[in-house]
């Protein structure tokens, strides 16, 4: 799928965070020498892989999600799935199940090894092509590779903080104030990169949602989804956790800190793009 706006952001930003990634290979090779710049990058490799295999399962694993069986009630479900994935020119995911505590729904992997969760508080209280909305939404994701960079983005993240706290015990004393303080500026600027992941993060939800619209024809089924899966989370505990809620298709965002920081855009503005 073609998104000129995505790829012009995804574009400013992979130019801001490769800025942030080798800043810190030069502090590194400013400290080490040449020789530490492949250990570095192998280092990058395989701590990102690391949190891609390990995230997949264990945003599967946290909320107990169950293989969705092909026959019975949820055979339809499947058919449309694979449907719309031919439309969208990837493989069908793997189809799963789970209690969630809360109406929600997310997706894990890439095009050619995806896996769609939805809870079964969302199956209860949505129509057929209310379901089929937030399918469509979830595929995008998939087809967009949208978790993959989500995953990068929090590697190279990753990375900048690690290489900061190294700076900052190996300018100090290597007492226990550097050690602490070395913890508190690998968060802050962890956080700062971050800022960029999110800001994206935030647009991609717009662009599976206008994808979602395309793949069934129409935004009102996915508007009138969202806002029962808003209604239905109210006064319910949820079951998933901050790192899978980043996932799903419901996301906060109320005050300016909240919005800020989410991986969501608010609620009433994704609704009001899916009607106009």
């Amino acid at each position: 799928m073609r998104h000129t706006g995505l790829k012009l952001r995804m574009a400013v930003v992979g130019t801001i965070l490769f800025a942030f990634y080798a800043a810190a290979g030069l502090v590194v090779y400013a400290m080490y020498g040449p020789g530490v710049i492949p250990l570095v990058v192998v280092g990058s490799v395989v701590l990102i892989g690391f949190q891609y295999k390990v995230g997949k399962w264990a945003a599967l694993r946290s909320v107990g999600a169950e293989d969705m069986p092909e026959h019975g009630e949820y055979s339809r479900i499947h058919q449309e799935v694979g449907s719309m994935s031919r439309d969208m020119g990837i493989d069908k995911p793997r189809l799963m199940v789970a209690d969630m505590g809360v109406p929600n729904a997310f997706a894990v992997g890439r095009k050619g090894a995806g896996t769609v969760v939805v809870s079964t508080e969302l199956l209860r209280i949505l129509d057929r092509d209310e379901v089929d909305g937030v399918l469509a939404h979830e595929l995008a994701h998939i087809a967009n590779r949208d978790v993959v960079m989500m995953v990068l983005g929090q590697g190279i993240a990753s990375v900048v903080g690690i290489v900061a706290q190294f700076v900052v015990l190996l300018a100090g004393d290597n007492d226990l104030a550097d050690f602490f303080l070395a913890i508190i500026v690998g968060n802050v600027v962890q956080f700062i990169v971050m800022l960029f992941v999110l800001a994206i993060s935030r647009y991609r939800e717009y662009v599976a949602d206008a994808d979602a619209r395309r793949a069934i024809g129409s935004g009102d089924p996915l508007a009138r989804a969202l806002e029962k899966i808003s209604r239905g989370a109210e006064g319910r505990e949820s079951k998933v956790d901050d790192q899978v809620s980043a996932l799903c298709i419901f996301g906060d965002g109320g005050s300016m800190l909240s919005k800020l920081v989410s991986t969501h855009p608010p609620m009433e503005k994704r609704i009001e793009r899916l009607r106009t």
